[in-house]
């Protein structure tokens, strides 16, 4: 992961060194006031030759979906196959500082991503809900192919939301192998109340990762700033082995994609993605 603690101009470097390393996945932030996640994306795909680019996630209350659509949608069409899409609340906290706090997060949600979903399919979209209102929209330009739209959850009826209506879920590194259980449970339960196929639905978790020197410390200050003990079962610091084990007990408890997401105070990011892609990742499935 690329955090948005780093100056965007840092990220041409660490794109580069993640596609020469051979990463699977490189993820993105939008996160306020930092950098923007569509932006961000684009560069990085347009930077790289072969890997993915995964942008988790993108707040629905500052987008109207038509723009989130024609965004998603171009990617889609420049980058095939490379662009992963998520979506999601936002931190209540800054949408409030910019206006756009909403009664209803879940609604908001929920109608969004049925639209941006519809939209990116291809289809004329009309709908008047309590947030979003589209009077036959459609994209001239829509994807070429079905394309995943994932979403953020961290409250019980959001990740139920999001087996109900996106097809994968983005869990933070607040979440353990157990709770990874717990949310795979109720993804589940949305996605069969929904009429969806349970099997089908990418389940990604952020994993706060430290390695190298002061590993160890850098761990525990940024769970501490979290409000998060050392015995809370959540990070890994240490060697590539210790990494590829945590990742192994995500994977075991149902996550589909392990993100390794460095600590903000990370030293040296080019070398991080390094150490992900050359050390951790052949210790792996």
């Amino acid at each position: 992961m690329f955090r948005p603690q780093l100056a965007p101009e840092r990220l041409r470097s660490v794109v580069r060194a993640a596609d020469a390393a051979g990463l699977d996945e490189l993820w993105l932030w939008e996160d306020c006031f930092r950098e923007g996640g569509i932006s961000t994306g684009a560069a990085a795909l347009a930077w790289s030759e072969r890997m993915r680019v995964g942008i988790g996630l993108l707040p629905v209350p500052l987008r109207n979906v038509a723009v989130t659509a024609m965004e998603a949608a171009s990617l889609h069409r420049m980058f095939p196959g490379r662009p992963i899409l998520g979506v999601g609340h936002g931190v209540q906290d800054w949408m409030g500082q910019v206006g756009a706090r909403v009664g209803s997060p879940l609604t908001l949600l929920r109608e969004h991503l049925l639209a941006l979903r519809a939209l990116l399919a291809g289809e004329t979209v009309t709908t008047k809900g309590r947030y979003v209102t589209l009077d036959g929209v459609a994209l001239d330009w829509p994807p070429s192919g079905p394309v995943e739209v994932l979403a953020g959850g961290m409250g019980p009826r959001t990740v139920r939301l999001t087996g109900e209506a996106a097809d994968g879920t983005i869990l933070t590194a607040d979440t353990s192998a157990d709770g990874v259980r717990q949310w795979c449970g109720l993804i589940r339960e949305g996605r069969v109340a929904a009429g969806r196929d349970p099997d089908t639905h990418r389940v990604v978790v952020y994993l706060l990762t430290a390695t190298g020197d002061g590993a160890h410390e850098r761990l525990r200050s940024e769970l501490a700033a979290e409000g998060h003990g050392p015995d809370a079962g959540l990070g890994v610091a240490g060697d590539a082995q210790a990494v590829a084990d945590a990742v192994r007990r995500l994977t075991e408890a149902g996550a589909d994609t392990v993100v390794l997401q460095p600590t903000a105070e990370e030293p040296d990011p080019e070398g991080f993605v390094r150490f992900a892609a050359e050390e951790v990742r052949p210790l792996l499935p």
